[in-house]
């Protein structure tokens, strides 16, 4: 056996699940959470078109915002919320203040408030005295609604503060943007080995000009000055400037910079510190230089003089910097002064030897904030010999503020790593993954047995395990080993068709996130790579999985591969026969897409531009499945299932089943009821409530617009219904039946249900639609808060009305809501956010049905 390190995809949950370990929270990284902020900001006024009169505009104030969403109060309201109102940036009309002036339109007041001012232009004056506006660019062009870290774009010049004088800066332009983390050139100095990387939020970093207004010097870096001539670094200077003034960076984008506090050092102060260039150690250091009120200069203590001082400018928040006697309180090991003679280092006798006092502890930042971090927390980190290579990390300790990290994947091995818990150089899991940075991971160590050299005829030959970096692309010749090129087992691309109907157990979100194509490559390879793929992109991967070890033929030429899949911490694997010879793939994708009960050019060789030849497409969910259920011969409402497809008998149902029953009930009330919910087709299985709830979810969110145009409402109650819903309306007309009186199902005791209930179907329907129907007494857009919180308090998302009335989310902010932005802003996890998104679905029906003519 040969063992070797393999190259594999990093995935943060399998890797956190396999190790039992734990991620740091994100609320720990406060420079990360202040990077996803809106840039606007509340307080900011704008100037908003008046709801009340056409062409007229208005000053209003930003109260709060979610994501893109602004919350707005008109001037003149005072503390008055019963006017406000939500709007979306990137559709409303918003402009900033003075915009009305300039191009000559009417600023009026609502007519609310029309008579609570006699003069109203000189409340405006009192009002914007002082006030901020919201900037144009964040208003309209390519900026609009943008976030604060998003403004940073390639080419954008800042000025960057020396590592030796804190009075001097010089301009460098951003070359890449990862997520707020900026890789910077100095400005006459483009070259790669000079790139600098520094997150948006440091306060070395200030706009363009910011120097020159503080009577700043603007000198090139002190240690890069002697590599141009100063007449090639005032040339650069000018010309960078002169193009960043075409397209300023806005200063929106310090907003979040910290302040700086005033700083109680005196020079000949000794301290503790985190070695400022090999951070694995905590070195003596000694205060050498005060510069102002807010900087002074650090020098590690050096005994000898063989090498010239290694010094740092700090400010009173700086990390690293620790009181003395921090080590020996907190159990670290100190780095004795290089010089130092004896073996045993010792605070007070260096201090006596030398003349010298130790800083207070009142000059240092608290010392005993962990932010929440724990040993054994993984994050991300910044490598200190690369830095612009990030890598998994462990946290071995925790003492204080300080934090050790063993960086895993590096091809050397480095000690731990010493970091602040503020520290603008870590990240939280998949921060990486999120902004599409590389990340150096754990490498895999895997045994292979040794390879054996036998001579078998072509078509006998199997095809060799494929490595897992290149899964996409993997038929450039098809030559094996033996130096045969055989075609036979190579396929050409295999299209994932996103607009093809993605049937009950597949999430079409994420299908429309996966590449249109993969291949070409070997048969087996592309085809387990487009499998693990869908599975993936399932509500229940599980279920998938499941549903895939059906697709069998045993004349196909097959071999043997391992599918895997995650569900809710749980991993399932599966072996499954692919086939392996070229001719076989569309029968096989055919056949897949069968099993799974989607459009059959959902995945294949086959690619659909614009219209699928199934018309699967221009169908809703609802439709599709019961058409192609008729299609392939399921017998409809009322017919005789003795000798159709249902020859096995119904699996008996247990007390779950009732519990399930009420759930439907309980979410099957939404406004339109124009073809068969999928909830309640027998399209499903019955010990997959979940699955119901999810994809039904889901179905209704997608279809909903369209069936409630689609249909009136008075046609709902003459459509058939397909026996689940028809057992279901047995149930709840008839509350008093009860699966006991049965304990054996089989297929003559569904079909004679069918029979029975067919006859009475129209009225029952009638009667339970009429039942369900979600009915308001007044327009939605007229619903305050403690409105929507009583709404939300009534239905199965109750546990979420605290959010609601926490984010002063009325009626008109409620119609605004979307799946994303409630995701997003109320930190929900998928299957809550549906759930939600269902009961918002209903009042829009409702609303469009009662109000919206």
């Amino acid at each position: 056996m040969d063992c070797a390190e393999e190259e594999v995809d990093f995935n943060w949950e399998e890797y956190l699940e396999e190790t039992g370990a734990t991620a740091a929270p994100h609320t720990s990284f406060r420079h990360v959470e202040l990077s996803l902020q809106s840039s606007f900001q509340p307080g900011m006024k704008l100037e908003v078109a008046n709801k009340g009169s056409v062409d007229t505009y208005w000053v209003a104030t930003i109260i709060t915002t979610c994501g893109q969403l602004l919350l707005l109060r008109y001037c003149g309201y005072g503390d008055d919320r019963k006017a406000d109102f939500w709007c979306d940036v990137m559709t409303a009309e918003l402009h900033p203040v003075g915009w009305c002036a300039q191009n000559n339109k009417t600023l009026q007041p609502p007519e609310a408030i029309k008579e609570k001012y006699s003069d109203w232009a000189e409340f405006l004056i009192k009002e914007l005295t002082g006030s901020r506006t919201a900037p144009a660019n964040l208003l309209e062009g390519p900026l609009k609604g943008k976030n604060t870290v998003d403004l940073i774009v390639v080419g954008c010049v800042l000025e960057v503060r020396d590592d030796s004088e804190p009075s001097v800066y010089w301009a460098a332009e951003v070359q890449c943007n990862v997520g707020g983390r900026l890789c910077l050139s100095y400005v006459g100095l483009n070259d790669p080995a000079h790139y600098r990387w520094m997150f948006y939020l440091d306060n070395r970093l200030r706009p363009l000009g910011w120097a020159k207004e503080n009577h700043l010097s603007m000198k090139p870096p002190t240690d890069r000055r002697d590599l141009r001539s100063s007449s090639e670094w005032t040339e650069a200077l000018d010309q960078a400037t002169d193009e960043a003034l075409n397209s300023p960076l806005p200063l929106e984008v310090f907003k979040d910079h910290a302040d700086l506090n005033t700083h109680s050092f005196r020079a000949g102060m000794k301290l503790e510190m985190v070695s400022p260039v090999e951070p694995f150690h905590i070195l003596p250091v000694s205060v050498t230089k005060i510069y102002n009120e807010y900087y002074f200069q650090i020098t590690v203590d050096d005994l000898t003089a063989e090498a010239p001082p290694t010094s740092v400018v700090c400010h009173a928040d700086s990390p690293g910097i620790l009181p003395v006697q921090w080590c020996l309180k907190n159990g670290v090991g100190l780095e004795r002064p290089r010089g130092f003679e004896s073996h045993d280092f010792d605070w007070a006798d260096y201090l006596k030897h030398g003349g010298t006092e130790a800083a207070p502890d009142v000059c240092f930042p608290n010392a005993s904030q962990s932010k929440g971090f724990c040993k054994d927390m993984w994050l991300e980190a910044v490598n200190p010999h690369q830095p612009a290579e990030l890598c998994v990390a462990r946290i071995t300790q925790v003492k204080g503020r300080l934090l050790w990290l063993q960086l895993e994947g590096l091809t050397k091995p480095l000690p731990d790593c010493i970091v602040d818990v503020e520290s603008m150089n870590i990240f939280p899991v998949g921060w990486c993954e999120a902004n599409g940075y590389p990340l150096t991971h754990v490498q895999k160590t895997v045994c292979l047995p040794q390879k054996k050299i036998a001579v078998v005829q072509p078509e006998k030959q199997l095809a060799p395990s494929q490595p897992p970096d290149a899964p996409l692309n993997l038929c450039p010749s098809m030559a094996m080993d033996t130096g045969l090129v055989n075609g036979k087992y190579c396929c050409s691309q295999l299209f994932i068709n996103h607009r093809c109907f993605s049937g009950p157990y597949l999430n079409k979100g994420r299908i429309a996130e996966l590449p249109k194509a993969v291949g070409p490559g070997k048969c087996a390879v592309v085809l387990k790579e487009i499998l693990t793929m869908l599975i993936n992109s399932a509500y229940k991967p599980g279920r998938v999985l499941r549903e895939l070890q059906m697709v069998e033929d045993p004349q196909w030429n097959c071999q043997e591969e391992t599918l895997k899949a995650k569900y809710k911490g749980k991993s399932y694997r599966s072996t499954m026969r692919i086939v392996r010879t070229a001719d076989q793939v569309s029968e096989f994708c055919r056949r897949v897409c069968e099993r799974l009960q989607c459009c059959q050019n959902l995945f294949g060789p086959t690619y659909v531009s614009d219209t699928c030849p199934e018309n699967c497409s221009s169908q809703t969910k609802t439709k599709y499945t019961y058409y192609k259920k008729r299609k392939v011969g399921r017998p409809s409402l009322g017919e005789n299932a003795l000798d159709g497809d249902m020859t096995k008998p119904a699996r008996r149902r247990k007390k779950r089943k009732a519990i399930f029953v009420q759930k439907k009930r309980r979410s099957s009330i939404v406004g339109y009821h124009t073809t068969e919910s999928p909830q309640d087709s027998d399209y499903y299985y019955d010990d997959e409530e979940e699955d119901f709830e999810e994809w039904g979810s889901e179905a209704s969110s997608n279809s909903l617009r369209e069936e409630a145009s689609a249909h009136s409402f008075q046609d709902a109650p003459r459509r058939g219904r397909p026996p689940r819903r028809a057992a279901l309306q047995r149930r709840a007309t008839h509350p008093d039946t009860s699966d006991r009186s049965s304990p054996r199902r089989t297929t003559r005791s569904v079909s004679c249900i069918q029979n029975q209930t067919a006859n009475h179907t129209n009225t029952k329907t009638e009667s339970f639609e009429e039942e369900d129907r979600l009915v308001l007494e007044r327009n939605p857009l007229e619903w305050s808060v403690s409105d929507v919180v009583e709404f939300i308090t009534s239905t199965d998302c109750a546990s979420l009305a605290k959010i609601f009335q926490e984010q002063d989310i009325d009626g008109q902010a409620l119609l605004l809501l979307t799946l994303p932005t409630v995701q997003e802003c109320m930190d929900l996890k998928l299957g809550p956010a549906i759930k939600l998104c269902h009961q918002i679905e209903r009042v829009k029906v409702a609303f469009y049905s009662q109000y919206a003519n």
